[in-house]
């Protein structure tokens, strides 16, 4: 079995290689937003230049996460590959397992430009340790929106899920308090704040990196979407397995 994950895993990999745009627009994004933002702005003030790195970061690997894979899994539904795969013996897993693995992959190179600008344009500091448990922590909060991801793919058309995607994710990232620092957000935004999984994540990558405390109803709230999650794409996926093939 885990050859087959393997295996799927290069592939999945390739088309993503042949096809660069969702790679560079995870990347590239917030590494702009860093130079055009947290430098002038932040750059010099430690704290700041770290927490606003760490926001960046979870905002290239939530755009992998959520769009990328959403993406990816309707355009799937949509290949005559597809059908012959679901019929293997091997059954979903393989495959289902080689698209998380790919997209953690993405996820995680989607951090390197923001990495950059921060430890050369910023005076942002981390220990390797805390680099190294920020980047865990990262990988785990992108899980409900992988799951997120699997739902929309399994439910919406590769043209619809673009749009849906994208109308998802930005709000997301604005009321989590990735791309304004929660002091920042208006006190209407800030009440609802708390109770979004990114802001759930934010706050674990800031404690993690920065040494911040975080908000523990925002905690909980990131479990509470991850299991929702979890619970949705799970039904999007048979709901879909049963229309096309019972």
């Amino acid at each position: 079995m885990s050859s087959l994950v393997a295996a799927h895993t290069r592939y999945l990999m390739t088309e993503q290689i042949r096809v660069p745009i969702g790679i560079l627009a995870s990347a590239l994004f917030p590494a702009i937003s860093m130079v055009v933002f947290v430098v002038p702005l932040a750059g010099g003030q430690a704290q700041a230049a770290t927490t606003a790195s760490a926001s960046l970061m979870f905002f290239g690997a939530m755009s992998g996460a959520l769009i990328g894979l959403s993406v990816a899994v309707a355009m799937d539904r949509e290949q005559p590959w597809n059908f012959y795969l679901r019929t293997l013996p091997a059954g979903p897993f393989p495959r289902f397992a080689g698209r998380m693995a790919a997209t953690l992959a993405v996820m995680l190179a989607s951090v390197v430009p923001v990495l950059l600008v921060a430890a050369f344009l910023t005076e942002a500091t981390i220990t390797p340790l805390r680099l190294l448990a920020g980047l865990g922590v990262l990988v785990a909060c992108g899980i409900p929106f992988m799951l997120m991801g699997l739902f929309l793919g399994y439910m919406l058309t590769s043209k619809a899920v673009i749009a849906v995607s994208q109308l998802l994710f930005f709000p997301l990232a604005i009321l989590g308090g990735l791309l304004v620092p929660p002091a920042y957000l208006p006190d209407f935004i800030g009440i609802v704040s708390p109770y979004t999984p990114t802001r759930g994540a934010a706050e674990l990558l800031w404690a993690v990196t920065a040494g911040t405390s975080p908000d523990m109803l925002s905690v909980v709230m990131l479990a509470v979407w991850t299991v929702a999650a979890a619970v949705a794409a799970g039904w999007a996926y048979r709901r879909d397995e049963g229309r096309r093939f019972s």
